[in-house]
């Protein structure tokens, strides 16, 4: 039998897409992760999570990416429905996971502050067939679902680098980081709309705008 761990990378940030990740190991091999040194994501640096990347990929018994654009985002967040999406996007991942290994388990970091509430939507999309445990901050009490939080974020690490090799440096792309917002004004002020590869439906294009028309007036 096999357990798998899902996980996101990118739900936040005002530039790039999500990534949601599933890994799936078997019991008899699940404590080598922890050997390994497989943690949440956020507590490794770039270059041990890129080694740890290239180990997963040959311990892991399944694991697969979905890249969730921002236009995909940004009809979501229009309609309330962000974490449907992301339910949705699971949903396929785990259905996919379960035709290539015998899935006992599955445990999921949930983006709901009432994990409840997101494990049984999950579970009534995926349909049966296997126990959906949602969690909040699972990639911190799962090793599983930290190799799928290592997975997820290693994959939109590289997006973002091939994005700043043709944009240029928009730093971290959380609209709290001032080198990002920088960015973000700039690029408004010369091309009149947010970048293709922003999420447009973030206040944050809004609250420049709004700065931007002020500026202008007080010219």
């Amino acid at each position: 039998m096999h357990v798998a761990g899902v996980d996101e990378a990118g739900r936040g940030p005002l530039f790039g897409p999500m990534v949601i990740a599933i890994a799936s190991i078997s019991r008899e091999k699940e404590n080598l992760l922890a050997k390994m040194g497989v943690k949440d994501s956020k507590a490794l640096t770039p270059s041990r999570r890129r080694a740890l990347r290239a180990l997963l990929e040959r311990v892991l018994d399944y694991y697969a990416v979905r890249v969730v654009e921002p236009a995909e985002i940004d009809e979501a967040v229009s309609r309330g429905q962000l974490n449907l999406l992301e339910a949705r996007v699971i949903s396929e991942l785990v259905l996919q996971a379960m035709s290539k290994v015998e899935l006992e388990v599955v445990y999921v970091d949930s983006p709901d502050p009432v994990p409840e509430r997101f494990g049984r939507l999950l579970a009534s999309l995926v349909g049966g067939g296997v126990r959906v445990i949602a969690e909040n901050d699972a990639d911190a009490r799962y090793v599983v679902v930290g190799a799928a939080s290592i997975i997820a974020k290693t994959e939109r690490d590289r997006i973002i680098e091939k994005l700043k090799k043709v944009y240029g440096d928009f730093g971290s792309g959380y609209p709290s980081d001032p080198k990002t917002r920088d960015f973000a004004e700039k690029w408004l002020r010369e091309h009149g709309e947010p970048p293709p590869f922003a999420r447009k439906s973030w206040s944050t294009w809004s609250t420049l705008a709004r700065k931007r028309t002020l500026d202008e007036f007080s010219v």
